[in-house]
């Protein structure tokens, strides 16, 4: 087993890797920048290591930075986390060369499926519908339009090595092609360093499904079932839950094997996801058609939902599987309980275009309650950097039936007070009271076509306790000069008795 484990990441996730260890008895080292010195998955972890400046290319994103600190803490595993580097071959690539265990898959999976166009020719070979397109070997804008018309219009131009919609574009008129491919191939180069696009047929309104998958080193690979993550803006999740309120249970056991039959077209081991689209219909066999979309070859943002509904632990499951042991449990053992669902709790302003924000917290109170869990990278008095992504924490609600979960969804969101930055709560609980979304009824095209509405409807101005409760707040670190410095100290008070009790031990 692991015995020291350097997490290659921040914020709640590198918090949800540490608590993990601390079951197993691995010791954590924690890594951090100049801005995240006293950020909570620092003090959380047994150690912790600087790798450099605030800038995520000259600390997270340094591949030699990552290395150097593992080797320095005597780290004979890393976990990369999601985000950041997380599905990075040269990382997994480097570990391997270093001798340090990379708790995911081996770096040459990950090369095969981080390119969009060798994932769809593996998927067919495995005899996993693809959504139909082709992959010109010209490139050049002319040969792209020629694919876009040997297609047929609508289509999507997206690029090869692509993500989180980046170097995607819809193209639903002639006339948009030439500006489209140049735009995609644009921001494909921009993100990816790479600009090889591909077209696909456009699925008009589809449901984004995705299964959870699980492999070791034994050739063994299972399912955990399905994951709805159709509430999605601009190609980002907002909302995920499982079982889906979308599948009949033969779509369900079609698409589940189908992510079986992927992840073993290229010996996947440990955790991965494969995401699907579920074509709407009314015909029965309309309705029941799907495409493979892409494999993510890490943990997800939203791997707490299909915990919720299976009791199992998968950051426990990747420590075992990337130690050499055997899955810990069978296809037949996993079983799936209740309704589980997800939201993402961003420091963003709705009422102006979703701008991220940064800044203080002056109150931060997550609700207690049954059937509820949260996963946060933060903390009272902390703050919300401009570097890094702006999502402050996951609220997971689980229940016996999806509506008792949603309930207690907007329930424990109405209890979560957070003031000094602007937040989507109003935005999440808008979403999960829609019509729509309580009926089930939602696709990918769902808050493109309602968020408008439902960020309209939000209170453009604090209730007065809200704000009388920030203005106290303000006074209050005027008169003490508290600041993230004296944290903790007998001027900026902490609830951590140790502190209340003025350093007394028994």
């Amino acid at each position: 087993m692991i015995q020291r484990l350097l997490v290659a990441n921040r914020g709640e996730i590198a918090i949800r890797i540490i608590r993990a260890c601390r079951e197993f008895g691995v010791e954590t080292v924690a890594v951090y920048s100049d801005d995240d010195a006293r950020a909570p998955h620092v003090w959380a972890a047994d150690r912790a290591i600087n790798i450099g400046p605030a800038t995520p290319a000259e600390s997270y994103l340094s591949i030699p930075n990552l290395i150097a600190a593992a080797q320095s803490a005597g780290a004979e595993a890393l976990h990369p986390g999601y985000g950041f580097l997380s599905e990075s071959p040269a990382l997994a690539d480097a570990c391997e060369r270093a001798q340090i265990l990379f708790v995911g898959p081996p770096s040459t999976v990950i090369a095969r499926m981080g390119s969009k166009i060798e994932a769809r020719r593996l998927m067919q070979s495995a005899g996993v519908p693809v959504v139909p397109g082709e992959t010109p070997d010209d490139q050049s804008d002319q040969g792209l339009r020629r694919a876009v018309d040997r297609v047929g219009l609508p289509v999507l131009v997206k690029a090869s090595a692509g993500g989180g919609g980046k170097g995607m574009r819809a193209i639903r008129d002639a006339e948009e092609i030439d500006e489209a491919v140049r735009a995609a191939r644009r921001e494909a180069t921009a993100a990816f360093g790479d600009g090889t696009l591909y077209v696909e047929r456009l699925v008009d309104r589809p449901r984004h499904i995705e299964v959870q998958i699980f492999g070791d080193h034994h050739g063994r690979i299972v399912h955990l079932f399905e994951r709805e993550c159709s509430a999605q803006r601009r190609h980002q999740k907002v909302i995920e839950e499982s079982p889906s309120p979308g599948l009949t249970p033969a779509v369900r056991e079609r698409i589940t094997n189908a992510a079986v039959r992927a992840a073993a077209a290229v010996e996947y081991r440990n955790a991965g996801t494969v995401e699907f689209l579920l074509e709407r219909g009314d015909a029965a066999a309309s309705a029941e058609r799907f495409y493979f979309l892409e494999m993510n070859t890490r943990l997800q943002v939203e791997h707490a939902v299909t915990e919720g509904i299976t009791g199992l632990d998968l950051v426990r499951a990747q420590l075992l599987v990337a130690s050499g042991a055997p899955l810990p449990w069978t296809q037949e053992a996993v079983t799936s309980r209740g309704h589980a669902i997800e939201a993402r709790v961003y420091a963003e302003d709705p009422a102006r275009g979703f701008l991220p924000q940064a800044g203080r917290i002056l109150l931060y109170r997550e609700p207690r309650m049954p059937g509820v869990r949260i996963d946060s990278g933060v903390v009272e008095h902390g703050e919300v950097s401009v570097h890094y992504d702006p999502m402050l924490a996951k609220v997971i609600a689980s229940a016996e039936t999806r509506e008792q979960a949603r309930i207690r969804l907007v329930t424990a969101l109405r209890q979560f007070p957070i003031l000094g930055v602007r937040t989507n709560i109003g935005f999440l609980i808008g979403v999960l009271e829609h019509p729509r979304f309580r009926a089930g009824e939602i696709d990918t095209a769902f808050l493109d076509a309602e968020g408008a509405g439902i960020a309209a409807r939000i209170p453009a101005e604090a209730p007065p306790a809200i704000l009388a409760a920030i203005a106290a707040a303000d006074e209050q670190e005027r008169e003490t000069g508290a600041g993230p410095d004296t944290f903790g100290s007998a001027a900026h008070p902490s609830w951590d008795p140790w502190v209340r009790l003025n350093g007394w031990r028994t």
